[in-house]
């Protein structure tokens, strides 16, 4: 039973000022598993003021300077990886294959972002003009619970490379693996104040971060809803605002798709991260004519998704993070059956032979329709809707007929046809037939999934400004 009874301000892990407590659960097994006390505004306050401190100094750091912080920090994550690792499977419950990438993959934000640095111009000549790019000032960074690692650190990674100082609010359901990542960072020895962690209530801390004068840039992932809460807040003050939000990600089979490659593509984009990832294609489009061939691949390939708890290797599906998130995802499945759709695979309830633990049963939809609430809105769990076209020009309709555009997937042979299909996409990022993923590509969505771009030199261009002096 863990007892998380600190937050991390100005160099310094302190009691907190709020004395709220939150109760942690392990998501496999639905047992208590600790506790975390949780900051309010008097605790922001002062980590903002901390940052505040430490700003100018870092604002004025050489890049060699900040590569080294960023190396260090990536070190120190490294250091401890097992202990991260068990962390996120015990509070989280996500699969082998998501926690065995997730560590590694939270380090090399710190050394993509250190490559990025190392190359970019901070001053340029237009004109007469001499254009510096200048830190935007001091940053607030409010993250989710579905990579909790991954988001801290690109963040927080993004912030050093930039010059800016941050205050950073985790999910509070996090606690555990927020602990244990702070404590790597602490060990990284950078300067008092440039990073601050305060576990808090979103409408709370996040809040606070939100709408305090002092901050000059927020940047949040996480629900749509929040993020227009968010925009708002940081209206009175004019604050710079990247949003990482919501998505309904197609994934488009074209007719000339090779199926043996494509539906194990499209399942593992379907279902990544147990679902509970914005990035998901869980909107699967395929032509008429192949209906009945797909439907084939995609229920014998969806037993090889096996749901359980992450001390089993072949598990591919994990637990819903919450009691209120699996009972979200339920929801969706009677809603799915009660507006018509058909089930080609899954259901209601959990996987046969578990009787514990908020699971799902990894569920496919068939003859859905795209004004069908399961077509339109975002699940965050096991939950894949397929839809029929007859032409590439009814898919685009389908396609781009929905309020978000973070991240689509296209399968088929024909690398022309393909590149004009993903053109006509309204979607931040486009996965063609699997690619992986490049990390110094902007990331963000079109839409209503966010503003602004993470990652690369688009993601450090976020937070600074330009300043032109002319001569």
């Amino acid at each position: 039973m863990r007892d998380i009874d600190q937050i991390y301000i100005d160099g310094t892990f302190v009691t907190p000022h709020g004395e709220e407590r939150a109760e942690l659960f392990n998501p496999s097994t639905e047992d208590k598993i600790g506790s975390v006390r949780l900051g309010d505004r008097d605790d922001a306050h002062a980590a903002i003021a901390a940052a505040k401190r430490a700003f100018p100094i870092h604002a004025r750091s050489s890049k060699a300077e900040r590569m080294n912080m960023l190396a260090a920090l990536s070190a120190a994550v490294l250091a401890r990886a097992p202990e991260l690792t068990a962390a996120m499977a015990e509070e989280y419950g996500a699969p082998q294959y998501f926690t065995g990438f997730a560590v590694q993959h939270a380090a090399s934000a710190f050394l993509d972002m250190a490559k990025v640095l190392r190359d970019y111009e901070f001053t340029r000549q237009i004109g007469r003009a001499e254009v510096t790019m200048q830190p935007v000032g001091i940053a607030a960074a409010i993250t989710p619970w579905n990579s909790n690692y991954g988001f801290i650190c690109s963040k927080l990674a993004t912030a050093i490379a930039a010059g800016t100082t941050i205050v950073i609010k985790p999910s509070e359901m996090s606690a555990i693996q927020t602990q244990l990542l702070t404590e790597c960072l602490h060990e990284a020895g950078l300067p008092k104040g440039l990073f601050n962690i305060v576990n808090g209530r979103g409408y709370i801390v996040g809040a606070e971060f939100s709408r305090h004068p002092d901050i000059a840039k927020v940047t949040f992932t996480g629900s749509t809803a929040v993020g227009k809460q968010i925009l708002k807040f940081g209206a009175e003050t004019l604050k710079r605002v990247t949003l990482e939000l919501g998505g309904k990600g197609p994934n488009i089979v074209l007719d000339d798709a090779d199926l043996d490659v494509a539906i194990p593509n499209v399942l593992r984009a379907g279902l990544m991260n147990s679902c509970q990832a914005c990035v998901a294609g869980t909107r699967i489009l395929v032509p008429v004519n192949r209906m009945e061939e797909v439907h084939a691949k995609l229920k014998e390939g969806i037993a090889a998704f096996k749901a359980g708890g992450p001390a089993d290797p072949d598990v591919r599906i994990g637990p819903m993070v919450s009691s209120k998130q699996h009972e979200r995802v339920q929801s969706y499945i009677r809603l799915g059956l009660e507006e018509g759709a058909d089930l080609l695979a899954g259901g209601p309830g959990r996987p046969d032979g578990i009787e514990r633990g908020w699971f799902s049963r990894p569920t496919i939809f068939t003859n859905v329709r795209n004004d069908m609430r399961i077509a339109r809105e975002e699940i965050f769990g096991p939950v894949l809707s397929v839809l029929a076209y007859h032409d590439d020009d009814e898919a685009i309709r389908i396609v781009n007929d929905t309020t978000y555009g973070l991240q689509a997937y296209l399968h088929g042979r024909d690398p022309d046809r393909l590149q004009v299909f993903a053109d006509r996409l309204e979607s931040g990022r486009i996965v063609i037939n699997g690619a992986p993923h490049e990390p110094l590509a902007p990331f963000g969505g079109f839409k209503q999934s966010g503003l602004g771009r993470e990652f690369g030199a688009y993601g450090l261009e976020g937070f600074l400004e330009p300043r032109a002096v002319l001569s």
